[in-house]
């Protein structure tokens, strides 16, 4: 009779020693290390391991970049006038055309998520085709429209407003191939709101105007801050439709192609490095003013 009790007691006392659920047990099952290889041996090793080759392509450019700007004046390049026009070009452009896509893309992401009308399926096309055809088709394209040539264009440029090679076409290309990714990121966010909570703010006696600015807008304001940042980054690094409709006044993208051309690869290293300070300084500013997500 004495037996089983003998036995139940030494499972238990092996229980207690190797289950890492008491705390007794190995040092290495209690350190975060110690789980993570075990996360990474547990069928995650194959997709960790094909995620890391991309993690490492990203990486590398980055760190081959850096270490060449130490054999580069960066304060000299910079100082140039030429370099100089083109990041205050780009510093005054990327920021309108963001607000502008902001402006007017918030509003149709808000209502394609909740609206169904005939010809949606057309908008969404519409509104995803500057994202699948070549910037310098979307030059042209805009070209056919506000060319010095075209009715618009023609009667822009006789009231001394030109819409091609001015800041108003580094604008106008910008929006084109930026503003979608504003829209679709939006929408995703106005997608993700649970229409419930906008009913019960009706039911309190919002009006649907109160109610998205109260509700929807908060709940998505993530998703419209990641848009915004997509946004920003894509205009200001915008080159293929910009130097057809406005290869003058240039941009920073500009001047980069033009100081390859001239000067070689060195050259451009300084106004590169430029343009990604200044698109993490607009993403880590975008981040706080956000702040973290709210819980509702």
């Amino acid at each position: 009779m004495t037996e089983p009790v003998d036995s139940a007691e030494r499972t238990a006392n092996s229980g207690s020693a190797d289950d890492p659920t008491t705390g007794t047990g190995t040092d290495t099952d209690s350190s975060g290390f110690g789980h993570g290889l075990v996360g990474l041996t547990g069928g995650h090793a194959v997709p960790a391991l094909l995620g890391a080759v991309l993690v490492v392509y990203f990486v590398g450019p980055f760190v081959a970049f850096f270490l060449q700007v130490g054999s580069v004046d960066v304060t000299e390049r910079l100082a140039e006038p030429a370099t100089r026009a083109a990041i205050r070009t780009s510093l005054v452009t990327a920021p309108v055309s963001t607000t502008i896509a902001t402006v007017f893309g918030i509003p149709l992401a808000y209502v394609l998520s909740r609206r169904s009308f005939r010809g949606k399926r057309l908008v969404e096309a519409a509104v995803l085709l500057p994202l699948v055809l070549p910037p310098i088709v979307g030059g042209v394209m805009i070209l056919t429209v506000v060319g010095q040539y075209t009715p618009i264009g023609s009667v822009a440029a006789s009231l001394g407003l030109p819409l091609t090679d001015s800041y108003a076409g580094v604008i106008l290309a910008q929006t084109f191939v930026a503003a979608p990714f504003l829209v679709v990121t939006a929408r995703a966010g106005f997608d993700g709101v649970d229409e419930r909570l906008e009913e019960a703010a009706r039911t309190l006696g919002y009006c649907p105007l109160s109610t998205a600015r109260r509700v929807t807008l908060p709940l998505a304001r993530n998703a419209i801050a990641a848009g915004v940042i997509l946004t920003f980054v894509r205009a200001i690094g915008e080159f293929g439709a910009t130097m057809m409709v406005a290869y003058n006044p240039r941009t920073m993208p500009t001047r980069i192609e033009v100081l390859r051309i001239t000067h070689g690869l060195d050259a451009i290293v300084p106004i590169a490095l430029a343009l990604l300070v200044i698109t993490l300084v607009v993403v880590v500013a975008v981040q706080f003013v956000i702040g973290g997500p709210r819980h509702y």
